[in-house]
């Protein structure tokens, strides 16, 4: 059975670190003088241990690999600016060519334009009102869809109300009898009135005549008159047997003296 997998961290133990260094260094180099007589390849390894003691090996001499390395890194920055560069220039460009194509959808810089090419751009124009206006008509159609789900809504609603108060209703109880709307009131003397029982039903109350002079009777002012006119018609007759009687009296007192 081969050794389990340890896990790839920090050794605390400082013997132990010592010791894996040490172990796993010479496995590296060997690994690398393998690998060059093996694949034939050229290959450089430096090791710096935790004190600063350098450790390296090189297939072709550590120089020789080095110097190759700086003029490869050289000539990849070199390689790679000049990548840059060709992408920022494609990318003006291009940057320029919309901007160009921007202005002439504009109705602008259509003199370097040949006749297919506006032909074209007219196509394009064309096509791109159709997408404009079917997008607006999906649009209406949206709001008119939910203007009229919250019309329906709103008339649930109120049938709901509806429904609800009639429910409050049949729950309370209903008034039958007549309420009049007016009552007739007289301002009488209390000493001389008598009022029946039901004074407050317009068809059951009454007021009894009385003699007295406080009597105060509320109607229209042509209704008084004609009451007070008939009530002293009443009255003339008896005033003139008590003056008669009166001075018949006196005459026979006179005719006695």
């Amino acid at each position: 059975m081969g050794r389990g997998k340890i896990e790839i961290k920090r050794i605390e133990n400082a013997n132990s670190r010592q010791v894996t260094f040490s172990k796993r260094r010479a496995g590296l180099l060997k690994k690398a003088h393998e690998l060059s007589v093996l694949c034939d390849a050229e290959v450089a390894v430096i090791v710096f241990s935790k004190s600063g003691k350098l450790f390296e090996f090189s297939s072709s001499g550590m120089k020789k690999t080095l110097s190759r390395y700086g003029n490869y890194q050289s000539s990849s920055d070199s390689k790679a600016e000049e990548d840059d560069c060709k992408e920022v220039d494609l990318l003006k460009d291009e940057i320029s060519q919309l901007q160009k194509k921007h202005l002439q959808l504009q109705g602008k810089g259509l003199n370097i334009l040949s006749f297919k090419e506006l032909q074209n751009l007219e196509q394009q124009l064309y096509h791109a009102l159709i997408s404009v206006r079917e997008r607006k008509e999906r649009l209406l159609a949206i709001q008119l869809e939910e203007s009229r789900l919250k019309e329906q809504r709103a008339e649930l609603e109120n049938e709901t109300l509806r429904r609800q108060v009639q429910e409050l209703r049949s729950f309370l109880p209903s008034f039958t009898h007549y309420v009049p709307s007016y009552i007739k009131c007289f301002a009488i003397d209390p000493k001389n009135a008598v009022l029946n029982h039901g004074c407050f039903d317009d068809s059951n109350c009454s007021l009894q005549k009385t003699n007295s002079d406080t009597t105060l009777q509320l109607g229209l002012p042509g209704e008084a008159h004609d009451r007070r006119k008939k009530e002293g018609d009443r009255e003339s007759p008896s005033s003139d047997s008590v003056t008669t009687n009166t001075t018949g009296g006196t005459a026979d007192r006179i005719s006695l003296a």
